[in-house]
This record gives structure tokens, sequence and C-alpha cells, in this order.
């Protein structure tokens, strides 16, 4: 018993001392034996036909507003009381009377998904969110009654992540959607509280990043230029921009005079929930965050090459494909055809932000700067991500040091 429930039974009791006079309006006594105990009016607690006393309260109410009382029974008045006075008092205390759910975890996050978070994130992000659901948290809760769920089975989904070597961030995203969906859950009393709390997530890891050697720039930047229409390839070794923003790109986005290119937009192809005649659409959205809609200088070369692209094509897109955008798909697509033409291991498209990063770093670019580039909320997030790539700029300054104290000698 912790101590204020303590307290709030021990104020009943001297309630109880004060009142001792019995009253026939306010009370009644049933005799065991030689011992009599009073019982109040609205106390809830009554003598059954089989000895035992019984105490009743309120433990949820229904969707409907209809209470459902919970039992507590004793052979003892002072006992049931007494328990009974701790029960209420937590109910009390929490200003909390749960609401009946007669459903699983698979209704209700499908139907807070389908009532609340398609209205509030972007389709890219709701459509993650809704692959995430079915991949992972349905088959491992989805089954369980959302009242019935606890810190355990949440606990063990994020183990079964983990053994299956999911990525941290990966898992983390998961648990953060269920998480949210219970906090939900928890506001409109159907939870007591989250079992979200208090579990062990995996350490937060950065994937080392995979960027290309400078040989290796030079024989795709070849086979790049040789394209008739602008190439993504050279966009995203010269810009550092992400491939749905590349896929995005409108001739109107880059200011030639003022030497410098708008991010606005972004193309990603997600699951489509209109029709079941395809899997997936393709959509145009804003950038993946306030940080991502922003304004990188354009290089002197880089904008030579994109004038003279833009004298040769009618399509407003800078990357177009029959007159109109050109999804990331078919970019990837294009790209892995000039890896294989080189023989170059398997690389992403991804992979040329990071070489266009790397290439910065070595050139002596700053982190503040390069960060505000590529669109990162912060220059931790670059600083983390590319450690590797400042390794030499450390041992610069290293060195620097070093020279000091050999200048001492």
């Amino acid at each position: 018993m912790t101590y204020i429930y303590y307290l709030i039974l021990k104020k009943q009791r001297n309630v109880e001392r004060i009142e001792d006079t019995p009253s026939k309006k306010s009370s009644k006594y049933k005799v065991e034996g030689n011992k009599s105990e009073m019982v109040k009016k609205g106390e809830n607690i009554y003598k059954r036909k089989d000895g035992r006393w019984e105490g009743r309260y309120i433990k949820e109410r229904t969707l409907k507003n209809k209470i459902v009382y919970g039992y507590i029974y004793g052979r003892q008045y002072a006992e049931v009381k007494e328990r009974l006075t701790v029960i209420k008092a937590k109910y009390l205390l929490s200003d909390y009377s749960m609401t009946r759910y007669n459903g699983t975890i698979e209704t209700f996050i499908s139907n807070w998904m389908m009532s609340t978070m398609k209205y509030i994130v972007k389709p890219t992000t709701y459509s993650n969110y809704v692959r995430l659901i079915k991949r992972h948290i349905i088959p491992s809760v989805g089954s369980i009654e959302l009242q019935k769920i606890t810190q355990e089975d949440v606990q063990t989904l994020v183990y079964q992540l983990a053994q299956q070597q999911f990525a941290s961030g990966t898992i983390r995203n998961v648990f953060n959607i269920l998480k949210k969906a219970l906090n939900l859950a928890v506001e409109q009393k159907y939870l007591r509280e989250n079992p979200c709390k208090n579990i062990i997530l995996p350490k937060t890891t950065t994937k080392k990043v995979s960027a290309l050697s400078l040989n290796d720039q030079r024989k795709v930047e070849l086979l790049a230029l040789q394209e008739k229409e602008c190439s993504p390839i050279i966009l995203a070794l010269y810009s550092g921009m992400r491939i749905g923003e590349i896929s995005g790109l409108k001739w109107e986005d880059i200011d030639f005079e003022k030497q410098v290119i708008h991010v606005k937009r972004t193309i990603t192809r997600i699951t489509n929930e209109h029709t079941t005649t395809t899997k997936t659409e393709v959509v145009e959205g804003t950038p993946k965050s306030n940080n991502s809609e922003r304004v990188i200088p354009l290089a002197k070369n880089l904008s030579n090459y994109l004038m003279d692209k833009k004298q040769k094509t009618s399509s407003v897109y800078v990357i177009s494909c029959n007159g109109g955008l050109t999804e990331p798909r078919t970019i990837n697509y294009r790209f892995k055809k000039i890896v294989n033409t080189i023989g170059l291991p398997e690389i992403r498209f991804h992979s040329l932000r990071h070489t266009f990063a790397t290439r910065c770093l070595e050139q002596g670019v700053d982190v503040a700067s390069l960060s505000q580039i590529l669109g990162h909320h912060s220059t931790k997030l670059t600083l983390d991500t590319y450690a590797d790539s400042l390794l030499e700029n450390r041992q610069a300054a290293i060195a620097t040091i070093d020279n000091l104290f050999l200048n001492a000698q």
C-alpha cells in the first residue's frame, strides 16, 4: 500500500470514529458471533448468503457509458472495506474510468490510421506507416485484444525485430508508430497507461555511407555526359539532391540569373489505396522536411551544363521521360545499367549524394554549409553521417598541433 493510499484510509477511519454513534437512517448492524460491524449507506459493501462480505466498485464504462462493476470478497467486513478503499482511491487519484473496447490491436490501429493519420501526415509518410504496420506490427501483436496488450508484448515485438537484424532506425520507427496509436487509446480511456513505457530499444546506429572513389566517379560521369538529355547522375554528383527531388525538379526552379536551385517538391511512389488495378502510384509532394525545402548554390560548370540541356528540350521537367517527369524507379533503373556497364559493385543512386558530400569535405567545405546544402535538420546529423570522411580533416588538425609541439623543442 502506497503512502498516499495510507493517508486516505487513515482519514476515512478518523471519520468513522466521529460517526461511531449508530443511526437507523444512515447505517445498519451486521452481527457475527460476539463481534458487530457497521455498514454505512452508499459503501457498496454487503453480507452474502455464504457468509462472505462483498465490496463493489466501478471498474469501467462501456461505449454507451454503462457502468461495469468490479467485486472484492473477504471473510471480514474490515478486510473488504480496507481493500475497497485502496481500489477506489486508485481510481480517484488517477481520475480515470476505463471505457470498454471490444476489438484487437489491428482493429484499433487500422481505425486510427484511416480516421486520423491519413489527414495529418504526408501521403508518403502515411504509406510508410501502412507498410510498417502490415509488415511488422499486425503479424506480431495485431491479434491481441487492445485492453489486454502488455509491456511484455511490446518488448517481445522489439526483440523479434532485433533478432531479424532490422536496422535500429526501422525498429524505432515501428515502435513509435505503435506508441502513438496506444497514446490515443490512453486518451480515449481504453487503456489506463501506455504499455510502450520503459521499453528497452536497441542503440541507435549510423550506417556507414558508401561513396564512389574519385576514379569510379569519373567513369560514371563519362557515361552520364554522353546522354542526350539532362542526366540525373550529373545533378546528384554536383548538387547533392535526393532522387525524389531530382525527379520533381522543374526548369522554373532553376534561377540562372542568381545561380541557385530551389528545391520545392519531391516525387515518390507509394501504395495505391484508390484502386485495386495497380498496387502503387506516383505522387508529388513537398520535400522530406522544412530543412529539405532549400536553396542550393549553382556552380558555374553545372550551370553551363544545365543551360545547354534546357535549350534542347521542351519539357517543363529537368529530367524528362516522353515529355513528362521521370519517376525515381526509372532513374534507378537507368543508373543500374550504367553501373553494370562499368562493372562497379552493387551501388545505389543515393550513393551519388554521399559522393557529393564526401567530395565537399575533401575540398574543405565547412560542415555547417554542407548541412544546409544537403537539407539536414542539424549539423550533428551531417557529422554523424560523414564522420569517416572527416578523418583526414581531423588528422590535419592533429598535425597542426603536433607542429607546435615540435617547434617548442
